[in-house]
């Protein structure tokens, strides 16, 4: 059973509907009781960094969130919800972030032959090991859409990397928190196989 936190982001039903398809009882919600009681908890999302960080203290998901992940209980955040997990972005500068890991959000660089927004496919290199990456070969293709990037304060946590004007941290994994900035419910066969690696742990 797993609970989709519910903010106002866009993209959360595609996350429930691509859960669904695996046979997974999926629900979206922001009740603290039955985030609580799932086995497992994911945070979706797309939209900006600040204007999410308001709707989420506003609903008093924050220390929900915190206890899901001092509990162990798996946690998967995707996207712009990987980028809340960390401590600041420079979309909000003056927002902090729920500073769960370490690490800063950056603007993709204006490089020439770069469109910004990233949107498209782009494959994956796996520094470290990642579960869930089980199973899926390296250089697989994944779909973005981004204008911000993850760089990690502790690189040993990057469970997948890709190139696009820089190098971008695309997953990680510590303990009982994952999270990526691509959108595995739209990744085809290959996000459909890391969300159920993620159900399965």
């Amino acid at each position: 059973m797993t609970a989709i936190i519910d903010y106002d982001a866009g993209n959360i039903r595609s996350v429930e509907k691509a859960l669904q398809f695996l046979g997974e009882e999926a629900y979206v919600t922001r009740d603290r009781e039955r985030i609580l009681e799932a086995d497992r908890v994911i945070l979706p999302g797309v939209g900006a960094f600040g204007d999410a960080m308001d709707k989420i203290r506003g609903y008093g998901l924050e220390e929900v969130i915190r206890e899901v992940v001092d509990r162990g209980t798996p946690f998967l955040g995707i996207c712009l919800g990987l980028q809340l997990l960390f401590e600041r972005s420079d979309e909000s500068s003056e927002v902090a972030g729920l500073g769960i890991l370490e690490g800063e959000i950056l603007r993709i660089p204006d490089n020439a032959g770069f469109k910004i927004p990233q949107i498209g496919w782009n494959s994956l290199k796996y520094p470290n090991e990642g579960r869930l990456f089980a199973g899926v070969p390296e250089d697989s293709y994944v779909y973005f859409v981004h204008s911000y990037y993850l760089k990690a304060k502790d690189e040993g946590i990057v469970t997948a990397t890709t190139e696009y004007g820089t190098k971008i941290h695309a997953s990680v994994e510590k303990g009982n928190v994952f999270a990526c900035q691509f959108h595995p419910e739209k990744s085809s066969d290959v996000g459909l196989a890391l969300l159920r690696n993620f159900i399965r742990i």
